[in-house]
């Protein structure tokens, strides 16, 4: 997948197929090259499973799979097992967890960086993230929390010439 990503060509297909779902045809237009080209490069993205291919009777209809990238990320997650009696918090949970550094502002708590990584975090229970802090949250039975770094990924560059 990381060759699949290395084309800038490659990248740029899978920004256009972010926006909307498009026929090759018209990806490469808005690309400025070949079919054939853009068809090399689409074959790349679908054999890595980062484009799909929707057919139309004999019209083909491209999207971008952009969960394939999060999968790939998340193979790199730590994991850990630990064990808390029933009631405790993600908070209590967090702290069976080495490398979280947690801070209270008012009643609430927050994990603030994880292994010396400051940013900000959400957590998940379930896959459902809760509306209650760490430290409100209390678990009755076994659950998978996951906790997420929000990174900032731009969506937008614009450079600016002033005259």
């Amino acid at each position: 997948m990381f060759k699949a990503l290395s084309s800038e060509t490659r990248r740029k297909i899978l920004k256009i197929l972010l926006k909307k779902e498009m026929h090759i045809t018209e990806v490469a237009r808005e690309l400025g090259i070949s079919v054939p080209v853009t068809a090399k490069h689409v074959k790349i993205l679908e054999e890595n499973g980062l484009i799909e291919r929707k057919k139309f009777g004999r019209s083909h209809v491209l999207h971008a799979r952009i969960e394939k990238i999060y999968e790939l990320i998340d193979n790199f997650q730590e994991k850990y097992e630990v064990q808390v009696p029933k009631g405790s918090t993600i908070l209590d949970v967090l702290k069976e967890v080495s490398g979280v550094n947690i801070e209270k502002v008012g009643d609430r708590e927050y994990i603030t960086s994880i292994d010396g990584e400051g940013g900000y975090y959400i957590y998940e229970v379930n896959g459902i993230q809760p509306d209650k802090s760490i430290n409100k949250f209390t678990l009755k039975k076994n659950a998978k929390v996951k906790v997420k770094k929000i990174i900032y990924a731009n969506k937008k560059e614009i450079d600016v010439k002033v005259k």
